[in-house]
């Protein structure tokens, strides 16, 4: 079985994502072999988290996700945003983590060389990692929108106004962003076979931690994260045809509302799993053993699929060994397991972080 698979909709239809999908110059099967073999190279799961490594016994989740979100970004050429930033309080220093800002900033540069308008968005916690990763990654000049720790939602409202003012959004993206847990009333309200567990859940999330943001050992971090919800759940009111995207690891972060509580509950492991999952579903979901990985693999996909490939050839391993060096030490950034300034991402030393990395570029003929 297949968890979180998506109809095609009216906007993809009126964008041209179903038609670039049979395209010759892709070709329905040579696209979807190569876009698998991006997406082989960065779906396992070095940090043990479950969604990856639970998929042989349990199913694959959220399948045809990555080609159908890179075909969706490539017709487009409208503007973007680009949401990321995962504030580690525990940190030395406490800071943002590296997961997140390194994969922005690379989708974020593939879709600027597509001629598309782009906005970073995060919160005030993570502002000097996301920029010291622009920054390093070439993209000094792109708007970074910030919200404030304090009155988000109004800061939602209001971005969502200028963005409509301004000629609307066609795609939003979060990446590594945790976002608000389910209450009953949205776990309800999930796609699913059968009935929604509601007694089980009930028992096994109580109701004050019912909205909140979890890290992954399950520690409530609201109070050093933005609740930018918002963007999301009131998107369609401002941006009436947006489509939504995100990319996560470990069933916390915007996007995975798209898998029911219950699956994601089963994969994960530990005895608080049932209060991680984020409510928040996008209409493409992407799940990656480190979120950085799902951003590489889409923008590679969305440049292949472009028929860019060229737009990936400045962005190296060394560019990218860049990204997190430059946001560990002027972001600053840390790991976000360990939370120590060390140049490496969810765990992983710097090299073994980058192997996905040059084989995507590999793949791509570019190594």
């Amino acid at each position: 079985m297949s968890y979180g698979v998506r109809i095609a909709t009216k906007q993809d239809r009126e964008t041209g994502a179903i038609g670039l999908m049979a395209n010759e110059s892709i070709g329905s099967g040579e696209w979807e072999e190569r876009v698998v073999r991006l997406e082989s190279l960065v779906r396992r799961d070095p940090a043990a988290r479950g969604l990856i490594s639970s998929e042989a016994e349990r199913g694959v989740l959220c399948e045809g996700h990555l080609s159908g979100a890179a075909l969706s970004l490539s017709a487009s050429r409208g503007p973007a945003a680009i949401l990321t930033g995962f504030f580690i309080p525990h940190g030395e220093p406490p800071a943002a983590e590296t997961d997140g800002p390194p994969g922005a900033v690379t989708l974020a540069r593939v879709l600027q060389g597509l001629g598309r308008e782009v906005v970073l968005v995060t919160d005030e916690p993570c502002a000097g990692g996301l920029r010291a990763t622009a920054d390093a990654g070439g993209l000094g000049d792109l708007e970074l929108a910030v919200a404030p720790l304090a009155d988000a939602e109004s800061w939602c409202l209001d971005f969502l106004s200028r963005r409509r003012d301004a000629g609307g959004l066609d795609h939003l993206v979060a990446i590594e962003r945790v976002g608000p847990s389910h209450g009953l009333d949205s776990m309800v309200a999930q796609s699913r076979e059968g009935e929604p567990p509601a007694t089980d859940f009930g028992r096994l999330v109580p109701e004050p931690s019912w909205g909140c943001c979890h890290n992954m050992r399950a520690r409530v971090i609201d109070e050093w994260t933005a609740d930018v919800s918002s963007l999301f759940d009131r998107l369609h009111e401002f941006c009436g045809e947006a489509v939504t995207v995100g990319i996560g690891d470990g069933g916390n972060e915007i996007g995975m509302g798209a898998v029911p509580w219950e699956e994601l509950v089963a994969r994960l492991p530990g005895e608080h799993s049932p209060l991680i999952p984020c409510r928040i579903a996008t209409d493409w979901n992407l799940l990656a053993g480190i979120s950085n990985w799902g951003g590489w693999a889409l923008a590679a996909a969305v440049a292949l699929a472009a028929g860019r490939i060229e737009l990936i050839e400045p962005m190296t391993v060394e560019w990218q060994h860049e990204l997190v060096s430059r946001m560990v030490a002027d972001g600053p950034g840390v790991d976000g397991p360990s939370g120590r300034a060390v140049v490496g991402v969810d765990g992983l030393s710097i090299d073994d972080y980058l192997v996905p990395w040059r084989a995507i570029r590999g793949e791509l003929g570019l190594e």
